[in-house]
């Protein structure tokens, strides 16, 4: 393999002058130099062949032991130096102070085709800004982050994407439920791809610490390199650059609204400044509709996190993004204005993209009202979101209320729950529904071809990351890889694939790791 190193973020920014591995903070630089931990029997599980191509690396290379070295981090590179970043955050909505990269370490930055990469490994060792844990990941985390990462590419979701899955012949110790009951499972590193890996904390690192020097040096480098439309840096260029990563950032999330997507841990050290979807954590997928759901157990309690909320949560975080730019731009109005946009902008959005969902090409007055009569149904029993949808796209415009609602039944979980004042609600909706699509020019099946192009019919479902979590325990790994297959095409029928087009088995139901996960990975 022989790539062509183009470091610019090591080059061009300040790092830490203590190069060694311990944990410490760390001022006035950008990132810290690291070593990766050298695993002990390094095993491929996995790699990802469209992001091979993305790096110009042949299958044939990918096969061999150099690749297996090289990506689970027991050699680097030649000419390189391995470096962890520097950021802070809020968590949770309460400031932390600095955070970095506590298990991330980046091999180096590579051009391909006038593309160029960052290759970070994730679960490869201590790093400064480890505080208390291990820098470490175990299989069960990083088959979700592998298989999560190129499914949500697939959807059309701003992500980042996954090259590989290494064992690393390591146990590492977890407790998966924080009960005081920790226990060994299998090591784990996943190399995780994307243009650049700047989160929002990266900027409010330096804002807290008035370090003003280095927040221009960063924010002029993420214009120059990733916001090239933006000329020079006058405060007007800063302010074109937040309302370019507004833009960026509610394009996202509303695709996350669009398929499902529940992050789980939305802190702004966990937004990237690219608009990308990244830190596969604790996340999960709307089973049955309900907007108050989030998987991560440490959010149980208040829920912040939670399906319904997100769009809100961006805009907190863009809030601490423009706090944190504020000193490069000294006036609170044209920020402000940005932020008072976003939320008129992503509604629009979300309209746009529930009429996309629905088959609804033209715009009417009356659309919203139909959309939230829809969001209300949705949670009068439990829904499944995913299969609503895709059934939805077979209804014909001469059907009648009837047809329509026992062509959508097979969305419900309980069909013993369906009571008449259920059913009277549901023929209603389809009544309006009905007379709006008379007003569409397309025919059945041209709505269901363009309805089948965003409502996908394979998501990740909790249970099944599951199901190929505990195969791969027992180092079967043969519905991993079915998976990665058939989340490749979600939008497509694949009837051979037909299985995981499912709601969500009983078993699954409270079941951790199918319904409600941790951060412990």
């Amino acid at each position: 393999m022989n790539f062509k190193i183009n470091n610019r973020f090591i080059s061009e920014l300040p790092a830490d002058i203590d190069e060694t591995n311990a944990t410490r903070q760390v001022r006035n630089a950008c990132f810290s130099y690291v070593t990766p931990r050298i695993p002990s029997k390094p095993q491929l599980i996995h790699f990802t062949e469209e992001v091979l191509d993305l790096l110009g690396i042949t299958k044939e290379e990918a096969q061999s032991p150099e690749f297996t070295t090289l990506f689970s981090g027991k050699e680097i590179l030649p000419n390189t130096r391995p470096y962890s970043m520097s950021y802070a955050g809020h968590q949770f909505g309460n400031w932390a102070g600095q955070l970095g990269d506590g298990r991330a370490i980046i091999l180096a930055e590579v051009a391909n085709n006038q593309q160029t990469f960052a290759l970070q490994l994730k679960g490869a060792g201590m790093t400064p800004y480890s505080r208390r844990a291990d820098g470490l990941a175990v299989l069960r985390s990083s088959i979700r982050e592998h298989l999560c990462s190129e499914a949500m590419f697939h959807l059309g979701v701003p992500t980042t994407r996954s090259l590989s899955l290494i064992l690393t012949g390591d146990q590492v110790l977890r407790d998966v439920l924080y009960d005081g009951n920790p226990k060994y499972e299998k090591g784990a590193v996943v190399c995780r791809v994307a243009p650049s890996f700047i989160r929002f904390g990266n900027f409010e690192l330096f804002s807290s610490q008035n370090d003003l020097k280095t927040l221009k040096s960063l924010t002029d480098f993420t214009i120059k390199y990733y916001f090239p439309e933006i000329k020079g840096t006058s405060k007007d260029s800063y302010v074109q650059f937040f309302k370019e990563v507004a833009n960026k950032t509610r394009e996202m999330v509303v695709h996350w609204q669009r398929v499902g997507f529940v992050h789980g841990v939305m802190n702004t050290d966990n937004m990237s400044i690219l608009g990308l979807t990244i830190d596969y954590g604790p996340y999960g997928w709307l089973e049955d509709y309900n907007p108050d759901w989030t998987p991560n157990t440490t959010d149980r309690e208040n829920r912040r996190y939670r399906f319904g909320n997100q769009p809100n949560i961006t805009l907190w975080n863009l809030y601490q993004l423009a706090n944190a730019l504020f000193p490069l731009i000294e006036e609170a109005a044209p920020l402000e204005s940005i932020l008072n946009d976003f939320q008129s902008l992503y509604e629009a959005d979300y309209v746009n993209m529930m009429r996309n969902k629905l088959g609804l090409s033209t715009s009417e007055e009356n659309d919203k009202q139909l959309i939230h009569m829809l969001t209300e149904n949705l949670q009068l029993i439990e829904t499944d979101m995913t299969i609503f949808f895709r059934k939805l796209s077979t209804i014909k415009k001469e059907e009648s209320v009837e047809q329509a609602f026992l062509i959508i039944n097979d969305s419900f979980y309980k069909t013993e729950a369906i009571t008449s004042q259920v059913k009277d609600s549901w023929l209603y909706w389809f009544t309006q529904y009905l007379n709006r699509l008379q007003q569409e020019n397309k025919t059945d099946s041209e709505r269901k071809i363009a309805m089948n192009q965003v409502n996908p019919k394979y998501v990740l479902r909790n249970y099944m990351a599951q199901i190929a979590i505990e195969a791969a325990e027992k180092e079967d790994y043969s519905i991993l890889k079915e998976l990665h297959i058939v989340l490749k095409n979600p939008y497509q029928e694949q009837v051979q694939f037909e299985k995981w087009f499912a709601k969500r088995p009983d078993w699954a139901r409270e079941k951790i790791g199918s319904s409600m996960l941790s951060c412990s990975s």
